[in-house]
């Protein structure tokens, strides 16, 4: 790994070519969304605008993050249509009403960075915030599905907008839906398309500029009716986004006439703390595939990030918050420092300036069918379906969140799925209400030094959200690189929220050369597979092996080879491969172990565990993958199946910056595999006559080397007992053939 960037203004001087490049595909991806968040807000397009400049410029000069991007995102929706409807007295000053609370929750929010209390955000519980982000993905979709079909339901209902938007199908405006629906294939399958010339421009940018046609087309510069079908529908106008034609008339001032309501209050809590718990979640997560792994000071960020809320409210702009899509974007891209930040909040209020005329020219459906997409993926069964395999508990949490911020509002939701959390731990504890929080509380967790300079924490009681506080004390005493023994032996309880917070201490630490163990789990039991899982304590159970996992234990047995059924926190060598170098890594867990004696070649098969995806919408996936040690080198490369349209694999692709390779001499092989990597003379040289033939006539898997190992595996699953017995036959004989192949 290359040195890290300076910091400063050496950063931006050493920096600047990369960082520039960066920000412009990142201003091009937040110029559509930026405009059509605000839409969806029931706020001025320009607000979003202002948002994402002030998110670039602002807080660039004051803030704890390194490489991630600032400006309005999904979450921030519900908070604004929230205001909007408690404050709207009908007197035209809803939204300035609102944008006093943004300043006031802004001042808020800077406090609590001050004071240091950004870690507030990990008490609260994972499941419920995921709820809450559900509950906003669908108040999002309901609103706006509405804009891209050209119809309009008056329920002030989410619900009720849902089924109004299947009552009001027929009824839909087939010019609107025709543009919104190229819009939605547009973002299924822009990753899909292999024409380079549509890798251009990100794929909300495509949506834009392909609608601007359409509009020409269908005319909707003059009021108008088409037929379609025998029937009328009207055009005009009113269907195109509509900005000032100067920024200075776009800005708006705060009223703060209602700052003795609750409303207002409800409002000003409401920002607070979707925007500080987002923002918080998002640092972490950028921190994960931040390539140099610097951390986020959080509470510095959390400071930075009040200050510029603050400004933007007093202009007439949005919430502000560090935006995964945008940050995943600025790394992918090849950003170095925080100046990236910067530039693309310039580029974006230079984009505004020069291309406003254009801009009035979009339709509104095609801002819209942005957010339904986006508001789909938070809610989308998928989600539902991680959330039930963390265990049948947090599927209750989330769903009940979910369904109470929908029919209440965002605060009301929140503290309701953190009382029905904590009512569910009280019942699973089976302990009195006073026992319960003296376990939580006064638990006689310890941290002890060893006389070797290792650490032993000891943690005892209730171990849920409730105390991660309390634990996040004493890990702040364990030095960088000490070596921690973490024992939960004695606990009655382990709430998911705890394991998180206890994983992520588990990675930090690890990455600063200390070996962290979590331990004494051996007599806790959880509804999920998942390792992460809420855990009750039954003394007297014993771990029992699954029978994939005893058929794995026998054949190791048989064959002897070592195999161990706990997890191994240790992935950070998978990290030197580019498929995981981009997916943050949970665990890797039913490791076998082996050599290949006369060949001096060393190999591991294990369960891996990794995320796909951003943030709060991550996928987790499980998949059995072999690494291959080899004792030589080899061409660094990517080989996989052939026109297989796996989203993984394709993702991946999209950002190696490799060529597909293809050998005349061997059609078969170039049908059946796509060879890619940028050393193309170094690959042509490694790949021989009997390298290709074996490809060609054995199962196909999916490869990589990272020029000294090979990872090999077949597709995201867990594999068999007879597939894990094949995989070790196909790298022996791989293994073989690369010892007799002269270097």
């Amino acid at each position: 790994m290359e040195n890290t960037p300076k910091t400063g203004i050496k950063g931006l001087l050493e920096n600047w070519q990369s960082d520039l490049i960066a920000a412009v595909s990142v201003a091009l991806i937040a110029l559509p969304l930026s405009l059509g968040i605000a839409l969806a807000a029931g706020a001025p397009a320009m607000s979003g605008i202002f948002s994402a400049v002030i998110g670039g410029v602002v807080t660039t000069l004051y803030r704890g993050g390194h490489i991630s991007v600032n400006g309005p995102a999904k979450g921030v929706i519900g908070v604004i249509l929230l205001g909007i409807v408690l404050m709207d007295d009908g007197k035209g000053q809803a939204f300035n009403y609102v944008l006093a609370a943004v300043v006031v929750s802004g001042a808020i929010q800077m406090l609590l960075g001050i004071l240091k209390l950004g870690r507030l955000a990990d008490i609260f519980h994972s499941s419920v915030i995921h709820g809450i982000l559900a509950a906003i993905g669908i108040i999002i979709f309901a609103k706006q599905i509405h804009v891209a079909m050209g119809t309009h339901s008056d329920s002030p209902s989410i619900i009720q907008n849902l089924i109004d938007a299947v009552l009001f199908l027929p009824q839909a405006n087939p010019f609107v839906l025709i543009i919104a629906l190229s819009g939605l294939l547009l973002l299924l399958f822009h990753s899909k398309i292999s024409y380079r010339f549509f890798h251009l421009l990100p794929a909300p940018m495509w949506v834009i500029a392909l609608s601007i046609p359409l509009v020409y087309a269908f005319n909707f510069f003059d009021q108008q009716t088409l037929s379609f079908l025998g029937r009328s529908y009207e055009v005009g106008p009113h269907l195109l986004l509509d900005i000032p034609d100067t920024i200075v008339d776009s800005i708006m001032h705060p009223n703060f006439g209602k700052i003795n309501t609750i409303e207002f209050w409800t409002t000003v809590f409401s920002i607070l703390i979707i925007t500080s718990i987002e923002s918080l979640a998002i640092a972490k997560a950028v921190d994960k595939i931040d390539p140099y792994r610097r951390k986020t000071d959080l509470n510095k960020d959390l400071t930075g990030i009040g200050f510029s809320t603050m400004i933007a409210g007093l202009i007439g702009g949005l919430p502000i918050i560090a935006v995964i899509i945008r940050s995943t974007v600025n790394i992918h891209n090849g950003a170095k420092t925080k100046w990236s930040n910067m530039y693309q909040g310039l580029l974006l209020l230079l984009f505004i300036v020069v291309l406003s005329p254009i801009m009035r020219q979009v339709p509104l459906c095609a801002f819209a069918i942005l957010l339904v997409y986006t508001g789909f993926k938070l809610a989308s069964p998928a989600v539902f379906k991680q959330v039930y395999n963390q265990g049948t508990e947090q599927l209750v949490f989330f769903i009940a969140t979910m369904i109470l911020t929908l029919y209440t509002n965002l605060l009301v939701g929140l503290l309701g799925g953190l009382l029905l959390a904590l009512i569910t731990h009280m019942l699973l504890a089976n302990v009195s209400i006073p026992q319960f929080f003296k376990m939580v509380y006064r638990s006689r967790t310890k941290l002890m030094k060893r006389p070797d300079g290792s650490f032993d924490l000891k943690i005892r009681g209730i171990a849920n959200f409730l105390g991660i506080l309390k634990v996040d004390k004493l890990v702040a005493q364990i030095p960088a690189g000490a070596d921690v023994n973490i024992d939960l032996s004695d606990t009655r309880l382990v709430g998911m929220t705890y394991m998180d917070y206890l994983v992520e201490y588990l990675k930090i630490q690890k990455s600063t050369g200390g070996e962290v163990f979590i331990t004494g789990l051996d007599s806790h039991v959880s509804s999920s597979t998942y390792n992460r899982a809420l855990k009750l304590s039954l003394t007297s159970s014993t771990v029992k092996l699954s029978q994939r996992q005893k058929r794995l234990r026998n054949l190791a047995t048989e064959k002897d080879y070592e195999y161990s059924s706990l997890v191994d926190w240790n992935t950070i060598y998978l990290k030197k491969f580019h498929f995981f170098e981009i997916r943050p890594i949970e665990r890797k867990y039913n490791c076998l172990k082996g050599t290949f004696e006369d060949l001096n070649v060393s190999w591991e098969i294990a369960d891996v565990t990794f995320n796909e995806g951003q943030a709060f919408t991550a996928e987790t996936f499980n998949t059995t993958l072999m690494v291959l040690k080899l004792n030589k080198k080899i061409p660094i490369f990517t080989m996989e199946k052939e026109a297989v349209l796996e989203k993984l694999f394709d993702r991946v692709m999209a950002f190696t910056g490799y060529k597909d390779i293809d050998f005349e001499m061997y059609p078969d092989f170039s049908k059946k595999f796509l060879l890619m990597g940028n050393n193309e003379s170094e690959i042509r040289s490694f790949f021989t006559d009997e390298i290709v033939r074996f490809f060609e006539n054995n199962q196909i898997y999916h490869l990589e080397s990272n020029g000294e190992a090979i990872i090999i595996f077949d597709k995201i699953k867990l594999a068999r007992t007879d597939e894990t017995i094949a995989f070790i036959d196909y790298a022996k004989e791989l293994a073989t053939l690369l010892d007799a192949k002269t270097t």
